[in-house]
């Protein structure tokens, strides 16, 4: 029993739940104890004390600061290259499966290239786990506008780590989307239709309505940024981005916004996603190819990018309720 306070010393908890290393110290009672403690843990429970031995606890030194370096953003620099690149490919391939002449996957339906999408997800965040997985702009966005402080691992939220991931996005996107050619050549080249050999790179509206088909992006966007920042209740650690949601429940997710909102424009979300093979379309000597509509461009680029904002700073005032 506690003379001085009348009751039963509580457990020594103080290595375990405080993380703080104890020294003994001798003519230090318990009350003198709790000045010793950092400031935000004292509105611990008063119970966490020391036994009868007295002891001084002294806080432990703050971590050092993390700080970008050459390092870190070549992990996630080739990490996003590589998943977006895997992404992009797998996309892009199950469409050309579907709408290329003389494929085995000739006819497959909408429902088919959905599925195709939703697991390109699964691969591209499997690829790129360590740099978070972002592996679109409107991600990246998005988490800046929801306040996260850090992406990854030595990562910290500044303008060069959001233009290292960004142009990383971009590029293993246009790579994709040329190894898909490759794949395909000989289907591209018997392909008699240039639509679907640009519908193979980009997407376009079934109905074309600049500003209906932005809506339907943003929305789309948003319920996948959303959604994978309610996951992580706002809060993004070590792993912020699609990887904070997994890789298989993200392709469900990705799956999900297909077939829900995917109709109307094909479901870019992603900024990457579709500009970035539709500069390789633009560039590749692809047998019979018309026009990389342009003047549609910049709908999959504005609206996902609105949309991933908006989720982010929706997420500021709507988490903290719901989680």
């Amino acid at each position: 029993m506690d003379e001085r306070h009348g009751r039963r010393a509580g457990p020594e908890r103080a290595d375990s739940v405080l993380n703080l290393r104890a020294q003994p110290a001798s003519g230090i009672g318990r009350r003198d104890f709790l000045d010793y403690l950092p400031i935000p843990l004292l509105k611990w429970p008063r119970y966490i004390v020391a036994d009868r031995s007295p002891r001084r606890v002294a806080p432990a030194p703050p971590a050092s600061p993390r700080k970008v370096n050459v390092d870190n953003i070549g992990v996630v620099f080739l990490s996003e290259v590589l998943g977006t690149g895997m992404l992009v490919l797998l996309g892009t391939g199950v469409v050309a499966n579907v709408a290329l002449a003389k494929n085995k996957g000739l006819g497959g339906g909408f429902l088919m290239v959905t599925i195709g999408w939703g697991f390109a997800v699964f691969a591209g965040v499997i690829v790129a786990y360590n740099s978070g997985a972002h592996l679109n702009p409107a991600v990246t966005l998005g988490l800046v506008a929801s306040g996260a402080t850090e992406f990854g691992s030595g990562v910290p939220v500044n303008f060069l780590s959001v233009l290292t991931y960004i142009s990383a996005q971009f590029l293993g996107a246009f790579i994709g989307a040329i190894v898909c050619w490759l794949a395909y050549k000989q289907h591209f080249d018997a392909e008699p239709n240039p639509a679907n050999k640009l519908g193979v790179f980009s997407t376009g509206p079934a109905i074309r309505s600049y500003a209906w088909n932005m809506v339907t992006e943003i929305i789309g966007t948003f319920v996948l940024v959303f959604v994978v920042l309610a996951f992580g209740g706002g809060r993004q650690g070590e792993n912020g981005g699609l990887a904070a949601l997994g890789a298989l429940p993200v392709a469900l997710l990705v799956l999900v916004i297909g077939t829900s909102l995917g109709g109307p424009t094909g479901y870019a979300i992603n900024p990457a996603r579709d500009l970035g093979p539709r500069i390789a379309h633009f560039v590749l000597p692809i047998s019979g190819k018309g026009p990389s509509d342009w003047a549609y461009s910049w709908v999959p680029v504005v609206g996902p990018v609105i949309g991933g904002v908006l989720a982010g700073w929706a997420s500021l005032f709507l988490l903290p309720i719901l989680t």
